[in-house]
């Protein structure tokens, strides 16, 4: 989750960049490889679709992500979905909106479900793409017909109990204190935070931080203020749709913590409550990028939730 971020992020900020190279970097394994049907633009955000049947999947990246984060998911449900995968401003090479990110991407995701009269559509959002996935199933109630949200909550984790002024206080000084000097930097931060929290493998952290760091340091920085000073806990009454919350857990991080695999999904629990129809379920052993260190386990809570729809 952000939170986890937060904390990879500041003990990375002296981590030396990545060594120079001068041969030509190999092939990232986690690269995105579907070739989409059709690519296209709504907003500033970049939509790529695969499939077209069935009932439509928008699939939602999380901070400093493209659409690689989601082949997996996308390979198993084009089959009978029409999966839409975004790629939000600011991220995975995309340029960076002025102003507002989360409203800009607030925004570009209802264009998208306006202008492809999209009916019913399922936000599946990784992270920030969760929270941009409830906050929108919130906005457009009748036009939202499920919500999975991986590691995305409503509240930054530990600020639930803050006023508005002090987690916008708060959200503005971390930014300032963790902005990178320059794009190596940046590189840094994103192998340390991969290492530390991402994912479970470090081969594997190591080539998912060089797609990471393709994304604009400013851009990510400032999604994550906004959403540190977020609390979409009063709107969560207006979503009428399902909504899954799928909390990864790995022992050996969460017991520095004293969180059990229990009271891990009791917490998250807590937060989404109010929305009228939620659940939560735990993956296990798993880090925030879940659907990297247990995509079958992930694809088929997805799978399970649909079919109740």
């Amino acid at each position: 989750m952000i939170a986890r971020l937060v904390v990879a992020l500041m003990m990375a900020a002296a981590a030396p960049a990545f060594a120079a190279d001068t041969a030509p970097p190999p092939a990232n394994r986690f690269a995105a490889t579907l070739v989409p049907a059709e690519r296209f633009e709504a907003g500033a955000m970049l939509v790529e679709r695969h499939g077209q049947r069935g009932r439509p999947l928008i699939l939602i990246p999380g901070l400093a992500s493209g659409s690689w984060v989601w082949q997996s998911t996308a390979r198993q449900f084009m089959g009978d979905y029409t999966v839409y995968i975004v790629t939000l401003p600011g991220f995975d090479g995309r340029a960076p909106v002025p102003g507002k990110q989360m409203e800009a991407a607030q925004r570009a995701l209802a264009q998208l479900i306006e202008t492809r009269k999209l009916v019913k559509p399922v936000l599946v959002g990784h992270s920030l793409g969760g929270v941009l996935a409830l906050s929108l199933a919130a906005q457009l109630p009748e036009r939202i017909g499920g919500v999975v949200s991986i590691d995305g909550l409503p509240v930054f984790p530990g600020a639930e109990d803050l006023t508005p002024r002090q987690r916008d206080q708060m959200a503005q000084s971390l930014a300032r204190r963790m902005a990178p000097a320059d794009q190596r930097a940046f590189a840094a931060q994103q192998q340390d935070y991969m290492r530390g929290t991402g994912v479970l493998d470090m081969a594997r952290a190591d080539e998912l931080a060089k797609l990471s760091a393709r994304s604009d340091p400013g851009a990510m920085l400032r999604y994550m203020a906004e959403t540190f000073a977020l609390d979409l806990r009063p709107q969560l009454p207006r979503i009428s749709a399902p909504v899954l919350l799928i909390a990864p857990y790995f022992e050996p991080d969460a017991i520095q913590h004293e969180l059990t695999e229990d009271t891990k999904k009791s917490y998250y629990a807590s937060l989404i409550e109010a929305a009228p129809t939620a659940r939560v379920v735990t993956v296990a052993p798993a880090r925030h990028f879940a659907m990297f260190d247990q995509p079958e386990r992930v694809n088929d809570a997805i799978r399970t939730f649909l079919k109740a729809l």
